[in-house]
């Protein structure tokens, strides 16, 4: 492993930490009381308040002046100054704490512990006046510093060694953490759009539940899977690409609404809107339908809305979108006709091909239909729909899972929501006819038989379970990834995932 400079000198700073008696990481439990953000929020000086206070967290500067110093600790609510004067944290004759370990051995990054009293500086920042000083922890690896100089062309100030390179951020989100807080913001943006769908969700009576990842079948979604092998079993395993049909399984067993917050993987392609590994929330409500179900998505989408930003209105990019209710309904044909002029949905295989064609949509033999239909929707309707748009009433190619639409012979009741140009939601009237759903599922194997790679394949424990009969039920899978990118105003889904997934590093 080589070495940079720096980091050499912090291993032999270790070493004299070593010499010193000084344990570099102690076991025993340093006890915090109060956070920075605590503290800065609610300190009066007319109340002294917090005199006794203890903080842990990273030494984020040091400005040493003899016999006292400032510094600067950082925990994880945000920063706050220390003041540190050598006689109070070294009352007897040994000053080695402050003159070797505090201004010598310790570096930015290291973790410490203080404890002592807060108090006002006489230009007026509200301090902690440290009386005891711990090393908790060494860093042996530099963070990145965010530097400034003066251009001096135009006299303005330049920032530079920045850590905003987005494969070292994803990488090492440990140090983007650190070093870029607006991070930690959108992390806890999207675990306060999780609980608010829950608690909604909760408040409605539904059931939170858990279902297999990994599958003997894959299903409810068209997509590739990836596959594993269990060695006790001996049987060819794979994670699954959606938990719909065990969902439903629920409901035949005589839960009347059930979700889940699931990680889901596809083995496809990856993009700023796609990751192999991804989370959603599937819902499934017993005697109900997918107009029920749009206006629940209304309700709780707002909800969330207003629980992150206090307002409907969340600025995307350059766009502000408006999440009050009621949001706007199109059916996928009336869509298609108004971005391309093309009334498809009378057009047999031949003539779809025929308009994809003459709008330059590029389609491949194994296409059926719905694919078909689907990629002319995802070129000219998709990427137009930035206000959140409910598009309706999909032909049943397109959705072997869904009930047959109660009015429109050859489509279903079907609805995806559309924002920012990318569907983040999908839902259907689910299909309970245990004959129509078989049909279904052999139109897709003839589909596979063509070459479609993400054709859904015949699960037949799922048949006989429909065929134990199951309610009227409306089904909905949202994307929680997508939404957090709208919700947060990420531009990348890499932007909403701790830990995305990447090709393998060249580590030295």
């Amino acid at each position: 492993m080589h070495l940079s400079e720096q980091e050499l000198q912090r291993r032999h700073k270790l070493e004299e930490l070593e010499k010193l008696g000084v344990e570099a990481y102690p076991s025993e439990l340093f006890d915090v009381t109060f956070y920075a953000k605590e503290i800065l929020d609610n300190y009066h000086p007319e109340l002294n308040n917090f005199q006794e206070v203890s903080l842990a967290g990273r030494l984020m500067s040091q400005r040493v002046m003899g016999k006292a110093s400032f510094a600067e600790l950082m925990d994880t609510s945000g920063r706050i100054q220390l003041y540190i004067n050598r006689d109070e944290i070294c009352p007897s004759e040994d000053k080695t704490l402050y003159n070797n370990v505090f201004k010598k051995l310790l570096d930015l990054g290291d973790f410490i512990g203080v404890k002592g009293h807060v108090f006002v500086t006489q230009v007026g920042e509200t301090s902690i006046h440290v009386t005891e000083l711990k090393l908790l922890a060494k860093a042996l690896r530099p963070l990145p510093v965010v530097k400034e100089k003066v251009d001096e062309a135009t006299g303005e100030k330049v920032v530079y060694d920045a850590f905003t390179d987005p494969e070292q951020r994803y990488r090492q989100r440990y140090v983007d953490l650190v070093v870029n807080p607006h991070v930690r913001d959108t992390f806890v943006k999207r675990t306060q759009l999780v609980q608010s769908m829950r608690n909604f969700l909760n408040d409605k009576g539904y059931l939170e539940v858990e279902t297999p990842i990994l599958q003997p079948l894959y299903g409810g979604a068209a997509a590739r899977p990836f596959k594993t092998h269990h060695n006790t079993l001996d049987m060819a395993l794979y994670l699954r690409i959606a938990n719909e049909l065990y969902l439903k399984r629920l409901i035949v067993g005589g839960f009347d609404g059930v979700y889940e917050f699931s990680k889901d993987f596809r083995n496809e392609g990856m993009s700023r809107f796609h990751n192999p590994e991804f989370t959603q929330m599937e819902l499934y409500v017993a005697y109900k339908d997918y107009h029920w179900m749009m206006d629940l998505v209304e309700e709780m989408v707002e909800r969330v809305a207003m629980t992150l930003h206090g307002k409907t209105e969340v600025q995307v990019g350059e766009n502000v979108i408006n999440f009050q209710r009621p949001w706007q309904r199109l059916t996928m044909f009336e869509a298609i006709e108004k971005f391309t002029g093309h009334a498809i949905g009378a057009l047999d295989e031949a003539a779809l091909r025929t308009v994809a064609d003459t709008l330059h949509v590029k389609l491949d033999p194994s296409m059926g239909k719905s694919k078909i239909i689907d990629e002319i929707f995802g070129e000219y309707v998709e990427p137009k729909l930035i206000q959140p748009t409910f598009i309706t009433d999909y032909p049943v190619e397109m959705s072997p899972l869904a009930k047959k639409h109660r009015d429109q012979p050859g489509l279903v009741e079907r609805f995806e929501a559309i924002c920012n140009g990318k569907e983040i939601c999908n839902a259907f009237s689910e299909l309970n006819d245990p004959i129509d759903q078989r049909k279904r599922f052999e139109d897709q194997l003839e589909l596979g038989k063509r070459g479609d790679v993400e054709a859904m394949v015949l699960d037949e424990d799922f048949l006989r379970a429909l065929e134990y009969g199951m309610p009227p039920t409306a089904g909905l899978g949202i994307g929680i990834d997508r939404l957090s990118m709208i919700m947060t105003n990420s531009n990348s889904i890499q932007d909403v995932l701790f830990f995305p997934q990447m090709k393998a590093e060249k580590l030295d």
